[in-house]
């Protein structure tokens, strides 16, 4: 069993809910995603072998990973929330292009020190860090 499933399964315990059968097929789906995803991607992925998987238990599960810390809304592109996997991930920020909306992943290390101790001097508790960077990406500035 993976550290997310058993992190899944205590969150779950603690609301006196139980790791179904399609919610562990969900689980399994958005870890084997490495890029973000929105939830009708995750259905569309897993429909055709899960029949008994519904786009509306997906739309019930990413709130329960979200809330479990597994998941988070990362962006939000052509009018959709896009999620990214996150335990076991490393802080990263997003350059994300104006023109073709791509979206690229750079670590924090070399400015993540820097974030937590402009937080500690202010006395600021740090539960998450959200960086975007919004521009052109390299293609696009070659079409100008």
């Amino acid at each position: 069993m993976e550290d997310q499933e058993l992190k899944l399964k205590e969150f779950l315990k603690i609301r006196k809910m139980k790791l179904t059968v399609p919610r562990k097929i969900i689980l399994d789906a958005v870890f084997q995603t490495h890029e973000h995803f929105d939830v009708e991607s995750i259905y569309n992925q897993i429909k055709d072998k899960h029949k008994n998987v519904s786009l509306a238990t997906v739309y019930r599960t990413i709130p329960l990973l979200t809330e479990a810390g597994l998941v988070k809304p990362a962006l939000r592109s052509n009018s959709k929330d896009l999620y990214e996997h996150i335990y076991g991930h490393p802080q990263h920020l997003h350059f994300i292009c104006n023109e073709c909306n791509s979206v690229y992943e750079e670590s924090i290390d070399k400015i993540e020190k820097q974030i937590v101790a402009m937080a500690e001097s202010r006395g600021f508790t740090i539960s998450d860090i959200n960086i975007k960077v919004k521009g052109l990406c390299q293609d696009c500035n070659k079409k100008e």
